[in-house]
């Protein structure tokens, strides 16, 4: 049997000194498994299910090939990925918090790299994209983890645009804000390379 494992408020976003050089954290799933881990082995007993202790701080979290997801990787059809955010409308000086929701539509577990590495958010007006949570991300990481099938998720903890537009080129430095008044605004998101269904709208004052 598998070890059910949640993700618990110990993963949180990641963040620094600017809120748009946060990343988006790990989407709250069942099993997770580092991705580095080798071959699928045989789970143990309930019994003898192994505990996993957080790492101290500056060391680095060793796999444990006895908590590896054993189910075929998450295919593209099987996999409904969506857009969310906490309100349709923001008053000013209020920031967006964004979210995923992660579904497995097939009949079999799958696997699949929900970590920072494999997610994207993107908030666009129009043609133009104003913000991406890749631009400025610091430390992405893999997470691989088992999705049962019909499972539904979201992101543990949402990730905050701070109303400003984002570049690589202005990680350090002052941005220009997002026009409020009442302008529309649009999230994307993709995790592991798979698209959301939709965009979530939404309003800015």
């Amino acid at each position: 049997m598998l070890v059910v494992l949640l993700v618990v408020g110990g993963l949180v976003w990641l963040f620094v000194a600017q809120p748009w050089r946060s990343a988006a954290q790990p989407i709250a799933t069942p099993s997770p498994s580092p991705s580095t881990s080798q071959s699928p082995t045989t789970s143990p007993t309930p019994s003898e299910a192994p505990t996993e202790t957080p790492p101290a701080e500056g060391e680095e979290e060793v796999p444990n090939p006895e908590l590896t997801p054993t189910a075929d990787a998450c295919l593209p059809g099987d996999l409904t990925i969506e857009a969310l955010t906490d309100q349709q409308a923001y008053a000013a000086g209020q920031n967006p918090q964004l979210s995923i929701r992660l579904v497995n539509r097939s009949d079999t577990d799958c696997t699949l790299n929900v970590g920072t590495s494999a997610q994207s958010f993107t908030v666009s007006s129009g043609s133009d994209v104003w913000w991406r949570s890749t631009d400025c991300q610091t430390e992405p990481s893999d997470m691989i983890v088992l999705l049962t099938a019909g499972q539904e998720t979201t992101s543990s903890a949402p990730l905050t645009w701070d109303r400003t537009r984002s570049s690589v080129d202005t990680c350090d430095g002052d941005r220009p804000s997002a026009p409020g008044g009442g302008a529309t605004y649009h999230l994307s998101v993709s995790i592991g390379g798979i698209a959301s269904t939709n965009t979530a709208p939404f309003i800015l004052q």
